[in-house]
């Protein structure tokens, strides 16, 4: 009998051991390899760095709720969002969140687990398990050597990713979205699709070929019934709106998120009054000042909205000062100002001195270039964060100081505002010579302000006499609420100053014609015109001005009290 040897025979033995457990081998290889294997591509299934370093900046608020709105519309007929918004106002940011969130491409857990988002019913639906698709189109513009090549460039880009991810093959004539469609028959998996930027190429005003070709782009995904079923959710951001004259009829399907109408997601844009009390108490820093500079968005469901590139810088900083218009040349503010449709420059001083005019906003196009009334540059303007919208009033207004300055500087050397400018000028030192007391001054200003304001026809005329007064102290609305003929129960106060930035005193300003300012004051005092101020608590201004149609000139008396 051949016997064989020992090490042939535990060879076998080891053999045939291993070949019983290979298919245990396998089955442990390909699990551990899937397990942690995270499919990631630039622009298919992006990771989450972006989110981890703004996770790690100083200064962090959390908007992940954001995402729970977008759960809502996930697979709906309203999964189409387009969110505008300005410059720095967390645009990118907020991309960055959302792709982090429903990527395949990264295990996103750790970034979200303190966050709001991972409180909500929602969370864990979607929480990396969709294939998401982020372009980002300004960054896309501007690689290009030669632009007129982006939306090739830009989907062959995302075609090899869906080849390397699926195993597919395109030819090259797949436009992207036929990509889309082909990936989805063969293996049933829907896409997110993310566009930050999508408004570059109507804010560079690229040729009409490679718009035309653009909007070709967007409707072949957006506007595509066949399509429809892969998309998930498309959520665009950018400056803009959607242009209507070009693009509505293509992506009319969008619901739009705009600085004109926020809708559900006004707590979302900029930072509200809550978060930045939170910021001011944490860096040391004085609230009412940095609502003073920073604050003035109305969003209709969240009255106080905060520019947040402007207060995280001065939190930084331990400073107030313009951060935001640092990002954009008040040159390009100056150019749309100078435009001066009729009644646009009347409109600019009553903004630059703290008051509201009406505007339209509904007939503009959402375009850089087709500007056909003032209506049409101010609601440019709210767009660009240069101008603030009360949409139940529809009124816009220069919401803070940080953009006054900007408006200030757009127009101060050129001929034709130098005397809006002056005006504004000389409310500013009014305001200030009547908080400092000094009643000639006061009075000085006041009968030059009234020269300036009105005509020799009626310059005696009572009406016009406190329409003048009125307009003088117009500078006061950057600091006080100012109200006129105020209510006291024994008459009316001519005009109350109540401040609400702090370290200046309250005012009360009685109006007197051809008697004397010393009457003035008397009036505020018998008729108590102070009890108006029951919840005011510091320094008040009793201010008595009289006008004297002989001589033409004012007198003014200030006295000074304290409500305690």
């Amino acid at each position: 009998m051949n016997e064989k040897p020992a090490f042939g025979r535990a060879f076998l033995v080891l053999s045939s051991f291993s070949m019983s457990l290979l298919p245990f081998f396998f089955i442990f290889f390909y699990f551990c390899s899937f397990k942690n294997l995270k499919v990631m591509g630039i622009y298919l299934n992006p990771n989450n760095e972006m989110l981890r370093q703004d996770r790690n900046a100083k200064v962090f608020i959390d908007k992940s709720m954001i995402i729970a709105n977008l759960n809502t519309l996930v697979n709906s007929r309203e999964k189409f969002v387009c969110v505008s918004r300005p410059r720095r106002f967390g645009k990118s940011m907020a991309g960055n969140m959302i792709a982090a969130y429903y990527s395949k491409g990264c295990d996103s857990r750790e970034l979200f687990k303190d966050l709001k988002i991972a409180q909500d019913e929602s969370y864990e639906t979607y929480l990396n398990k969709l294939n998401v698709i982020k372009l980002d189109l300004n960054a896309e513009y501007m690689m290009l050597k030669d632009p007129s090549l982006l939306i090739d460039a830009m989907s062959e880009s995302v075609k090899k990713e869906l080849e390397k991810q699926f195993g597919l093959q395109f030819s090259l004539n797949d436009s992207l979205a036929s990509a889309l469609l082909k990936t989805y028959s063969e293996t049933g998996e829907t896409f997110i699709i993310i566009i930050d930027e999508y408004d570059v190429l109507v804010r560079e005003k690229v040729p009409d070929t490679l718009f035309n070709e653009y909007l070709r782009f967007l409707n072949s995904l957006f506007k595509n019934s066949i399509l429809s079923p892969a998309i998930s959710l498309a959520y665009l951001t950018g400056i803009l709106p959607i242009v209507r004259d070009k693009i509505q009829s293509k992506l009319n399907l969008f619901n739009e998120y705009s600085m004109t109408n926020p809708m559900n997601l006004a707590e979302f844009v900029g930072f509200t009054a809550e978060e930045t009390k939170g910021l001011c108490e944490q860096y040391g820093m004085d609230y009412e000042e940095c609502k003073r500079w920073y604050d003035g968005y109305d969003l209709k469901t969240v009255k106080e909205v905060f520019s947040p590139r402007s207060v995280v810088s001065a939190m930084m900083n331990h400073e107030f000062g313009s951060y935001w218009t640092q990002t954009g040349s008040y040159e390009a503010l100056k150019l749309y100002i100078l435009m001066n449709f009729n009644g646009m420059k009347d409109d600019v001083v009553t903004m630059i001195g703290g008051g509201k005019v009406h505007v339209e906003v509904e007939s503009y196009l959402n375009t850089m270039t087709d500007f056909r009334s003032k209506d049409d540059v101010f609601t440019y303007l709210i767009h660009l964060g240069y101008l603030a919208y009360d949409r139940e009033t529809q009124l816009c207004y220069i919401p803070n100081e940080e953009i006054r300055k900007q408006w200030i500087i757009s127009v101060q050397y050129e001929q034709e505002y130098k005397p809006i400018i002056k005006i504004v000028e000389d409310s500013k030192r009014l305001l200030e010579a009547t908080i400092n007391k000094d009643e000639k001054a006061v009075a000085e200003a006041l009968t030059e302000a009234h020269i300036r304001a009105t005509n020799p026809l009626t310059y005696n005329n009572e009406a016009s006499f406190q329409s003048a007064i009125g307009l003088a102290y117009f500078y006061a609305n950057l600091k006080y609420t100012v109200i006129k003929e105020l209510p006291t129960g024994k008459g009316y106060a001519d005009l109350a100053l109540i401040p609400y930035v702090p370290n200046i005193p309250a005012m009360i300003i009685e109006l007197k014609n051809n008697k004397s300012a010393e009457s003035a004051i008397n009036q505020i005092k018998e008729k108590k015109y102070d009890d108006l101020l029951e919840h005011y608590r510091g320094d008040l201004l009793f201010v008595g001005i009289n006008y004297d149609p002989d001589t033409k000139e004012h007198q003014c008396k200030i006295e000074e009290c304290v409500i305690e």
